[in-house]
């Protein structure tokens, strides 16, 4: 038997494997960028290390100072850690406190409503599938921490 293909059982197979319609422009892009930062870079190289009269030689009468081929690297490390020291201070600026409710319970949060039975209970319940809801934080703090200080308070009696 002749294989066929699944979409059409009638329809023979083909061997070849479906075309791909996507677009060549990153491939492009890519390589302009290489091309570009190369032959940047390979300038930088030549104006930083070649001497002067090869410079005028090849017919360039202006150029910036010599200093600039070790201040920019530097400048650009500079900017890179203090995007960093930025990024990371506002990170850090508008992380609530501890204390702040935010920090504890958020906008995202299913909790069951106030006026509902226990809905914590009802996985007790062999023939019911309960609905899914955030556990409170208090509660997750009295079955996490409750047995532990309800002891040491025993203890302190």
């Amino acid at each position: 038997m002749e294989p066929t293909s699944p979409v059409a059982p009638v329809a023979r197979a083909s061997n070849e494997p479906p075309r791909e319609h996507r677009s060549r422009a990153p491939e492009f892009y890519g390589f302009v960028a290489l091309s570009s930062t190369s032959v940047l870079f390979v300038v930088y190289v030549l104006w930083a290390l070649l001497p002067d009269e090869y410079i005028r030689w090849l017919g360039i009468e202006w150029y910036p100072s010599r200093e600039w081929s070790l201040l920019l690297p530097a400048y650009s490390i500079v900017l890179v850690l203090l995007t960093y020291f930025v990024y990371f201070s506002l990170a850090i600026a508008h992380t609530p406190s501890f204390s702040d409710v935010c920090a504890i319970v958020d906008t995202k949060g299913h909790l069951p409503g106030l006026t509902t039975p226990n809905p914590y209970l009802k996985h007790a319940d062999p023939s019911v599938i309960p609905e899914l809801y955030d556990i409170p934080i208090g509660i997750v703090n009295r079955i996490l921490y409750g047995p532990k200080i309800n002891v040491i308070r025993r203890q302190s009696r």
